[in-house]
């Protein structure tokens, strides 16, 4: 083990005893490959599956590794129109497992998203009876101020970028607290607590993973 991935290590491992101290399923993981054979080893083949906005998923090989299972996944990307995309929406919080990740994590184990439309916070704070979070440790901040900073600096710029919105963090890679059409911080949330306890898991991965 290298003193980065050690580091790591140390540092995953206090996360997932402060999760657990607020009621999340938690775990550390040293890789992806790691990550993707426990989520598959929770999810139960046959449940129901579907995920909110994540590159987290995909960089795992999670999603892919579902879609070529014995999952019945509701994959919003194969809808032929909004309608589609918003029946998709609607049937998430009905699915067996809400699969997802953090924009940012605090030390003290609280994990802070930022959503668009709101289908992805909703869901994980009041959907399926199972989440599950991959998250990698770059996610990890010192504070709950920090954590935000991030969501709001970070992830939504690049985020922005990626999804070629006609924003001023997706023209500049800076957050302008914008109130544009397109903006995708219309919600922003702080999930102190998981009740009822277990009902998110979140593995942590020693890795950079998603934004």
């Amino acid at each position: 083990m290298t003193p980065r991935e050690d580091y790591y290590r140390k540092n995953g491992e206090k996360l997932a005893a402060e999760l657990e101290k607020r009621g999340f399923e938690a775990y550390y993981r040293e890789n992806g490959k790691q990550a993707l054979e426990l989520a598959l080893e929770l999810i139960q083949k046959g449940a129901v599956v579907t995920w909110g906005g994540t590159s987290t998923i995909d960089d795992i090989g999670l999603m892919s590794a579902l879609k070529n299972g014995d999952y019945n996944v509701l994959d919003r990307a194969e809808a032929k129109n909004p309608e589609e995309k918003k029946a998709i929406y609607r049937k998430a919080f009905s699915a067996d497992w809400y699969i997802g990740s953090a924009n940012a994590v605090s030390a003290d184990g609280k994990i802070v998203n930022i959503d668009g439309t709101g289908n992805r916070v909703a869901a994980m704070m009041y959907g399926p009876d199972n989440v599950l979070m991959i998250v990698g440790i770059n996610k990890l901040e010192k504070t709950e101020e920090a954590a935000l900073a991030r969501a709001r600096n970070v992830a939504a710029p690049i985020n922005a970028i990626r999804l070629e919105k006609n924003t001023p963090c997706g023209k500049t890679g800076e957050c302008f607290d914008c109130i544009s059409d397109e903006s995708i911080c219309s919600y922003i949330t702080v999930t102190r607590l998981c009740r009822p306890r277990g009902r998110i898991k979140v593995i942590i991965v020693g890795e950079e993973l998603g934004y």
